[in-house]
């Protein structure tokens, strides 16, 4: 019998082949975002690393701060407090070295005040030394270093310049900030690539190996992705380059944060006679009692810092201090020959992108919600660990006949059309201009990519031609 096929098969139609499906730009796009991941996952993970188990620590020294110093921080509820200028005259009988920089009456009936001290031999020029007073008895419970505007105590001193520069000075900073400006890319990237994948690929349960890696990589990284936009962008506020633009776009705007106006109204003379009454225990002019009498009934309630002139033409200023929710941040200037307000300013009457800058930073410092914000924090801190640790096994998981890791395939960026390309390189040439650490860094991956391409193109036609 023959197996030869027969006329009439020969001659039947054949179903027509089906159309290419054209290709979305999301199609071409998904390789490029994908080696984007993949570099950014291996090289930048490190910095992220390191950031996040620093802010783990920081989260958790909030609490651990309340226990180790609370015999400083907190004092047994007496009848009466005594007046202020009796409680600064005792920190300055015990601790008479340097200059009375500024004052935290006691805020709640079981807490000490705080007399800052600068100029203080031992104590970094940022820094103060807080003297902790009894506010009913004036006895001094303790000193102790203290750094920033919360307030912050030897621990959680250490371990916040530890998460911020490596205690390596403003060179140090470069890697916090490394690390805020590629968060944001590093979650976007991951969350795009999660969403693209079909749904039968993005499950956990059932199976092993590499698949498993990836699907608690990808959903943990979702779960997790909004914290990490948020890290980000408050992080970059305050950095040093990215930071230093946010700045000048807020004041072009008339965003800046606003100050209280220190400038006394009784001209120099006054000043110059309220400061030639002044030592070193921070009593100018009509003295530190009537100048929180006088911020008192501007409705200034605890807590608030009471900060001396700096200069002979200079007034107190008196500011509320509370960076827990609700904030309290109004302020005033008090004349220091009068005794008189000369400036009041109400966090109400700040700009909107000032109040939210402020409510940013609090929000991821830990204060701004208590313990709720730590628990919180540090819950995001253990996420973005893990998922490090998962891509760094998903690289190892994904290497053949020894190879560790290969990297995703070349020339992703080649598929991408023009009309999607072109608009893309330039956001990414404008953002990479304003946040530095993330433009210089991407360019030298490109660089490399494009070096390790044409050595191992000359490398492959070597081959073939022999």
């Amino acid at each position: 019998m023959s197996t030869a096929p027969s006329l009439a098969a020969e001659e039947a139609p054949q179903p027509a082949a089906p159309e290419p499906k054209t290709r979305g730009p999301w199609a071409a796009l998904r390789p490029l975002v994908l080696r984007l991941h993949f570099y950014a996952g291996v090289f930048v993970a490190p910095f992220l690393l390191v950031a996040a188990v620093t802010g783990l620590l920081y989260a958790a020294s909030f609490p651990a701060e309340k226990l180790l110093y609370a015999h400083e921080m907190t004092v047994p509820v007496g009848d009466a407090k005594l007046p202020i200028s009796r409680q600064v005259d005792a920190a300055r009988k015990a601790h008479p070295a340097g200059t009375v920089s500024a004052v935290r009456p006691s805020p709640e009936d079981d807490a000490s005040t705080r007399v800052m001290l600068s100029g203080v031999e031992g104590v970094g020029a940022t820094h103060t030394l807080a003297v902790f007073v009894d506010p009913y008895t004036g006895e001094v419970r303790g000193a102790l270093e203290q750094y920033g505007s919360t307030g912050a105590l030897p621990l959680r001193t250490w371990i916040d310049e530890f998460h911020r520069d490596l205690h390596l000075g403003e060179n140090g900073r470069l890697y916090s900030e490394l690390a805020a400006s590629w968060l944001w890319v590093i979650a976007g990237g991951g969350v795009a690539l999660w969403f693209s994948r079909r749904r039968a690929q993005r499950k956990v349960r059932g199976v092993t190996g590499r698949r498993r890696t990836l699907g608690l990589h990808g959903a943990v990284g979702v779960w997790a992705a909004a914290g990490f936009f948020f890290l980000s962008a408050t992080g970059l506020t305050w950095s040093a380059y990215a930071g230093a633009h946010i700045d000048e776009l807020r004041t072009s705007l008339g965003q800046a944060t606003p100050s209280v106006s220190a400038a006394a109204s009784g001209g120099d003379h006054a000043g110059h006679d309220a400061a030639s009454r002044a030592g070193g225990d921070g009593a100018h002019g009509v003295g530190l009692d009537k100048v929180l009498a006088a911020a008192r009934a501007e409705g200034l309630g605890d807590p608030v810092e009471i900060v001396p002139p700096a200069d002979a033409s200079s007034a107190y200023v008196v500011k509320q201090v509370q960076r827990s929710w609700p904030e309290k941040q109004d302020a005033v200037a008090v004349d220091p020959a009068s005794g008189e307000v000369t400036d009041t300013l109400r966090f109400a009457d700040h700009p909107l992108l000032a109040k939210l800058t402020r409510y940013g930073i609090d929000l991821h410092t830990g204060v701004l919600f208590g313990l709720a914000n730590q628990i919180a924090l540090m819950l995001l801190a253990l996420a973005l660990i893990l998922l490090i640790v998962w891509g760094y096994r998903m690289w190892w998981q994904r290497g053949r006949g020894g190879a560790f890791g290969r990297p995703i395939p070349r020339g992703a960026w080649a598929q991408v059309p023009p009309y999607v390309l072109v608009p893309l390189m330039a956001a990414v040439a404008v953002v990479g201009y304003l946040v530095p650490l993330l433009g210089i860094p991407l360019a030298g991956f490109l660089v490399v990519d494009v070096v390790l391409g044409e050595l191992a193109h000359r490398r492959d036609r070597r081959t073939s031609v022999a």
